[in-house]
């Protein structure tokens, strides 16, 4: 019986060295590392309950790594390359709102829908504010050449345009790949546990068999991803709104020496001079002197009176 446990646990090392040569994905070193820890320890008690062909079989599965790969040797068929499309627009548009509108119809009659928006007023030289905007929409791959079309459509010039595309068919094959080897690492991990002799090996087998599935769910996020982003390509367009055109300021043209303008000048201000004081006198006599003069004449009187009074003998 120990020979026999030598000799697959041989088995077992030796196919994870071929793995590992063949540069296998990294997600399927968990099941590997499974592999090794439990087939010398499992292989002492299933041993008398298994064939001699069940036996020679599983083997030579573990020699040749079907643990890990499906065997398959067809490849994934893609019918069509998956390309990321996206574009930025720059326009200039006679009416804001109106272009929205029109944009928004856009749109919808190609089955896209608005992604995220943002609006806002901008103060120009002529002292007005105008509005402005930023759109961004996502349509179907399909309709991407013909909305930017209808786009241009609702300017009056396109001040910027800028249209790209990433293929993400080899990344789709290459997740797709990987996807079925973890789901057959996923399977084979699953009839580890239910051949698990003891509670410590089921729970190792379940720690790893959480860790595929959770391998399994984030490729598939990732394949699903791919699909919708190759499915609907985001455009997004700028409004900018037509403005006015300023008339410059003329610069005023420096004037040379005017003697007579000087003398005209100094005259008009001698003149004000002149008015500015007679107003004060007129002030003075109509305003201070009939409030001031009363007062004054009677304290002048009193104190007239009393001197007198004071001077005369005893």
């Amino acid at each position: 019986m120990k020979p026999r446990t030598t000799l697959l646990a041989m088995f077992v090392l030796l196919g994870v060295t071929i793995l590992n040569a063949c540069g296998s994905p990294a997600v399927e070193a968990p099941a590997a590392m499974y592999a090794e820890e439990l087939l010398p320890e499992q292989s002492a008690d299933m041993a008398p309950a298994m064939p001699a062909e069940g036996e020679a079989a599983a083997k030579s599965a573990i020699q040749d790594g079907s643990v890990y790969e499906t065997g398959s040797t067809e490849n994934i068929a893609v019918t069509t390359h998956l390309i990321i499309k996206s574009a930025d627009m720059r326009l200039l548009v006679e009416d804001s709102d109106q272009a929205m509108d029109r944009l928004t119809q856009i749109v919808s009659d190609s089955g896209g829908y608005i992604i995220s928006s943002r609006v806002w007023n901008q103060a120009h030289l002529d002292g007005k504010n105008y509005k402005y905007a930023t759109l961004t929409m996502g349509v179907p791959v399909e309709s991407f050449e013909r909305t930017l079309n209808r786009l241009r459509g609702i300017s009056l010039e396109v001040l910027d345009e800028t249209a790209s595309g990433e293929d993400v068919t080899d990344q789709y094959v290459d997740l797709q790949s990987q996807l079925i080897n973890l789901e057959a690492t996923r399977d084979r991990i699953q009839s580890f546990l239910e051949d698990a002799q003891t509670v410590d090996e089921a729970l190792r087998i379940n720690q790893q068999l959480s860790e595929i599935e959770r391998q399994i769910e984030e490729t598939k996020g990732r394949i699903n991803y791919l699909q919708d982003r190759s499915s609907y390509s985001t455009i997004t367009v700028t409004i900018e709104p037509e403005l006015p055109e300023i008339e410059p300021t003329p610069t005023p043209e420096p004037k040379g020496w005017q003697p007579g303008e000087t003398v005209g000048n100094a005259w008009e201000t001698l003149t004000k001079a002149y008015q500015g004081i007679i107003d004060l006198l007129i002030w003075f006599l109509l305003v201070l002197v009939p409030i001031f003069a009363p007062p004054a004449l009677i304290i002048w009187l009193i104190i007239k009176w009393v001197t007198r009074k004071t001077g005369k003998p005893s």
